[in-house]
């Protein structure tokens, strides 16, 4: 017997529903900074910092300080990549979530207790890029309670919610770096329905793909 349940959210949850949030979304950062340091072009932008210095000052130890401070930056672009993303959330659907998914139709935001303590999180809100469809959204599970089958519940919350309002469809987005979420969906019986990256140059550099699935109803 499940040692949790799920539950629809209430406004005492906010503070954990939160840190929940943020966690989830900067967890993935230390792999996409592998990552971005397995590209090709990443050790190619490193020899040319370096030759460049070299050729300019003639100094191998200034040469060494500038590919250091490539590396530094790389690091905290990568960095602030996630955490800005979490704070324009922080700022946007997750400001009030009762506003923007409990009093909305076609919405939903439920949690998973366990103990009087917060273990996961999920939303769902209508696809703004499909016909009928509804998006899987803010799911996370603490690193420390997976193991239990949260995701798998968490999920199958919104897939039971887009029945009961006639949906067509769930769908959802994550990237390449959620390599645990994306075992998850496919497990449930999602299809990758297509990949993109975002429009920014940083983001393309880095090679930051997002993934789109799409578990049919009918």
């Amino acid at each position: 017997m499940a040692d949790y349940h799920i539950r629809l959210y209430q406004d005492s949850d906010y503070d954990m529903v939160r840190d929940i949030f943020v966690c989830g979304i900067t967890e993935p950062y230390p792999a996409s900074f592998r990552h971005t340091f397995s590209l090709p072009r990443v050790w190619i932008l490193i020899l040319a910092v370096f030759l460049l210095a070299l050729i300019t000052t003639g100094s191998p130890i200034v040469s060494f300080i500038a590919v250091i401070m490539v590396i530094l930056v790389l690091l905290l672009m990568n960095r602030a990549m996630f955490f800005f993303y979490a704070r324009r959330c922080l700022a946007t659907d997750m400001l009030d979530i009762r506003k923007n998914y409990l009093q909305r139709d076609g919405c939903g935001f439920w949690v998973a207790e366990s103990a009087g303590e917060i273990v996961g999180i999920v939303a769902a809100a209508p696809f703004p890029h499909g016909q009928n469809q509804v998006e899987l959204k803010r799911l996370s599970v603490p690193k420390k309670h997976r193991g239990k089958g949260l995701g798998k519940a968490l999920c199958k919350t919104v897939i039971d919610f887009a029945q009961k309002y006639g949906y067509e469809a769930v769908v959802l987005e994550s990237s390449i770096f959620r390599k645990d979420s994306i075992r998850l969906y496919k497990r449930l019986g999602f299809r990758i329905t297509g990949t993109y990256h975002q429009n920014h140059f940083f983001l393309k550099f880095i090679d930051y793909l997002d993934i789109v699935f799409q578990y049919d109803l009918s």
